[in-house]
Parts: structure tokens; C-alpha cells; sequence
């Protein structure tokens, strides 16, 4: 791995104030700290921190840090900060590495081939899709490659399992930790239709009057009293002598 050059200026004044000037005068606060060093603040351009973010290694790049022009220290990007509107750079943290010491860092992880298992129909699902490892910062691999052609059905692939990582690189999950399987997809609910049921009132096709609907002629019922099975309805000519005899009640 080649390491990238950054040059960082250390920051004697702090707050929310002398960040806003940094800022104008096209710098930005950062802070670098760990490997026994004291955490400190410093200010750097951004713009070169961020041909640094969209190289090869992203923010497992390496970082030969120049402060103040004269000593050097390897380091690495530990988290930055973004405006949540215009996206420039805002902070960034780093953190001091030794080639001699292991790190953890996050690589992408990138299936080769296609499962057998798919070519039956089965679903590949990738559980990490950027793998944890550990290794000498020199030795941080660009990603890590696992084969899926032979995987079945059910099949799944730990992190015991995985061939071919670069050397000194180790996988920072437990053994038996499924990295990608293999399943069956998954079955769509089956839907039943309910029966229809004809509504109160409306005729069914082939019932006799009286089923479901009433005769024709007949008077509608009282509304909340439901009319007898099969009791013919009141004709409509005593429904009309009834109301005049009630009419001449009222009237004495």
C-alpha cells in the first residue's frame, strides 16, 4: 500500500468563532489523537482530504500526516463530518497507527459467481457487505473476494470458511458468524375469496318470491321488525283504507 500525504497546521485557537474563520479562509478543524499521543488540534485543507476519501482505499487509506512541515506521523481518518446540506467537509477526526500493531477496519465484501442454489431459484443474501478484519495497516486489502459458485440450497458460508484472504489479513468475526447464504424464497400468502352472501333485499337469481326479496306489490316492512317466512304481505289497497279511517278519527 502506498500511504497519501496530507499536510496539517496545529490549531492554536478554538470554539465555534475561530472555526467559522478557519472555515472562510478555506481550512477546516481537526483533531488527531491515539498511539499514546496527545489528543491535538489541528487544521488541514479539505480539499485534500477529500481526493484522499474517493482514492482506492476510501477511509482505510494510510496517511503520512505532515505537521507544521516537519514531523510525521501515519495516521488514518477516524470519522468527518459533513454539512447536511451543502455536503463540504466541516471536521475530521484521526487517529495515529503504528505498522507494527494491528487494526480493525471495515473492507467491502464481494461474492464471485453465481450459487448453484440461484440457478434453482433459490436467494443469495449477503449479510456483510463491508467485512470487519484485522490486519497491520500496510496490509489493509482493497476488499475481500468469496466464492459462491458451489453453494446449495440452504447452504451457508462463516467466516471459518472463507479462502484466498491476502496475507496477515484475518476475518474480526467469530467462526461460526454466517457471512452469505443461500435460502429459499419466500412463499407468497395465499388469499381465500370469501363465499358471497346476497344482502338483505336483494334478489337472488332463481329464488322464489319472498327468498331474499319481497313480492312484488308487497309494502315494505316497519323499519327494525323483519316480516314473517312466507306471510303474505298487507295488499296495498287496505294499507290506504286503514289511513283514511285514521284520517277521520283525527279529524272528530
Amino acid at each position: 500500500m502506498e500511504f497519501a500525504q496530507l499536510s496539517a497546521t496545529v490549531r492554536k485557537a478554538e470554539g465555534k468563532g475561530a472555526a467559522r474563520r478557519l472555515r472562510m479562509a478555506g481550512q477546516i478543524p481537526a483533531v488527531c489523537y491515539g498511539g499514546g499521543m496527545t489528543s491535538t488540534a489541528l487544521s488541514i485543507a479539505p480539499v485534500e482530504l477529500v481526493r484522499i476519501l474517493r482514492g482506492e482505499y476510501g477511509r482505510n487509506t494510510v496517511i503520512k500526516m505532515a505537521i507544521d512541515g516537519a514531523s510525521e506521523l501515519l495516521v488514518m481518518v477516524r470519522d468527518y463530518q459533513r454539512h447536511p446540506i451543502g455536503r463540504q467537509l466541516l471536521h475530521a477526526d484521526f487517529i495515529q497507527v503504528k505498522l507494527d500493531e494491528e487494526i480493525t477496519v471495515e473492507v467491502p465484501l464481494v461474492t464471485v459467481g453465481r450459487p448453484a442454489g440461484v440457478v434453482k431459484g433459490g436467494v443469495l443474501n449477503v449479510v456483510y457487505r463491508r467485512l470487519p478484519v484485522r490486519c497491520r495497516p500496510d496490509r489493509i486489502p482493497v476488499q475481500v473476494s468469496i466464492d459462491v459458485n458451489e453453494l446449495e440450497m440452504g447452504d451457508g458460508l462463516t467466516a471459518a470458511k472463507v479462502q484466498g484472504l491476502p496475507e496477515g489479513v484475518t476475518i474480526a468475526l467469530a467462526q461460526n458468524q454466517t457471512i452469505v447464504s443461500v435460502t429459499a424464497p419466500e412463499k407468497e400468502p395465499v388469499v381465500e375469496e370469501a363465499a358471497a352472501v346476497p344482502a338483505e333485499g336483494v334478489p337472488v337469481e332463481g329464488a322464489a318470491p319472498g327468498e331474499g326479496a319481497p313480492a312484488a306489490g308487497a309494502a315494505p316492512a316497519a323499519p327494525g321488525v323483519k316480516a314473517a317466512p312466507g306471510a303474505a304481505p298487507a295488499p296495498a289497497a287496505e294499507k290506504e283504507k286503514k289511513e283514511e279511517k285514521g284520517g277521520k278519527r283525527e279529524k272528530k
